[in-house]
């Protein structure tokens, strides 16, 4: 027997317009959308009823992992606690970072992420989880273990997103010493002396293993169909290189150039939502907000805040002029699912998932009243 559930008096953000209306749910995919007022089924007084959110990119996991220096918790027990505030914050569809390669000086140690990956795997299979998790490799392509950590997964249906990345100083991300000398001299207290070595070890490894590991995990995502990122791009030339590695999503382009490049090329240009919300980049690098403005900004993403998902399109709509909130909403629903090729979700359209988000807002901050996946109530 069917099973059906209709909300209704809802404001529903459609990719490009908002319906007052109802929507009916049949096993757990949307069967119709109607327009008009209706006594029928869940009233929803006039608040928003969006898609469920897909994240691309979070590290939050690692902070309930890892909630101190030096201090891992229960895996399972860190999960599900990431599980809840991502699912509060209306995301039914993440993909949780994970990271490859490490040294002596920093990351986690081999197996480890292996096992982290196992645990979310696990909690999926005993029903413990309400939102649906996806794997994102964060391959730092300058360690020298990154292959050998990357090679713990080929056999992983989860993992849907890579992303190549190299923080070594002196290009992308850390173009100018002064931010990776906070990050790495003045947060770690190194005499200038022991910061001079950590830099040229770092530079070297760059210099050695960048190309030949860049090239050997974009080769081995095109077999398996893995959507490939690139990471902090900063010139023309980081943007070539990212299209002769088949990559579909600029993740955190650190100028202008290389996000107009990025987009011009088909590119999902993808920037933090904390971003937004704060106005400006955590590391001093460019505005989210204006490549907004300009309109190359595609996607977003909550990195380390998970509510910012929800709270920055409500933003960028607010004060972009050239941004409504369906376009604004697409950023962090359609366009984000797409550019993974996660076709069944991300629209409020019928014959799609019904992944669903009551949204609360008649000023400041949304609020999250209640969230379905699959038609199932999580939240």
């Amino acid at each position: 027997m069917s099973k059906e559930t209709v909300f209704s008096n809802a404001r529903i953000v459609l990719e490009d317009d908002i319906l007052s209306g109802s929507i009916l749910i049949r096993d757990g995919k949307i069967a119709d959308i109607s327009k008009g007022n209706s006594v029928a089924g869940e009233d929803f007084e006039g608040d928003y009823i969006i898609p469920g959110l897909v994240e691309l990119h979070t590290d939050h996991l690692e902070g309930h992992y890892q909630p101190r220096p030096g201090i891992r918790w229960n895996k399972t027990a860190a999960v599900q606690a990431h599980d809840a505030q991502i699912v509060t914050s209306g995301i039914t569809t993440v993909f949780d970072c994970l990271r490859m390669g490490a040294d002596e000086d920093g990351g986690f140690e081999h197996g480890e992420m292996r096992e982290m990956a196992d645990a979310i795997q696990s909690a999926e299979t005993e029903g413990r989880l309400r939102a649906e998790h996806l794997i994102h490799l964060r391959c730092e392509v300058s360690a020298d273990n990154v292959l050998e950590h990357f090679a713990d997964f080929e056999n992983d249906r989860h993992v849907r997103l890579v992303s190549l990345m190299d923080h070594a100083p002196g290009q992308r991300q850390f173009q100018t010493m002064d931010q990776y000398i906070f990050y790495y001299q003045k947060k770690r207290g190194l005499s200038d002396e022991a910061f001079a070595r950590f830099v040229a070890k770092r530079q070297a490894e760059s210099a050695r293993n960048s190309t030949p590991h860049r090239n050997a995990i974009a080769k081995v995502c095109a077999e398996r169909g893995i959507t490939v990122a690139s990471h902090d791009d900063a010139t023309l030339s980081h943007v070539d290189e990212a299209i002769d590695n088949g990559v579909r999503l600029a993740e955190f382009p650190t100028s202008f150039d290389a996000a107009r490049a990025s987009h011009g090329h088909g590119m999902s240009v993808l920037m933090g939502a904390p971003n937004i919300v704060r106005g400006k980049s955590h590391s001093g690098n460019i505005a989210a907000r204006d490549l907004a403005e300009m309109g190359v900004l595609d996607v977003l993403s909550s990195d380390y805040v998970p509510l910012s998902l929800l709270h920055a399109p409500f933003i960028l709509a607010d004060e972009v002029e050239s941004i409504s909130l369906p376009k604004a909403i697409a950023m962090v629903t359609s366009t984000p699912a797409r550019t993974v090729s996660l076709d069944d979700r991300g629209r409020i359209a019928t014959g799609l998932r019904a992944d669903l988000v009551r949204v609360h807002r008649s000023h400041g901050v949304p609020v999250t009243r209640s969230v379905w996946r699959q038609g199932r109530r999580v939240a």
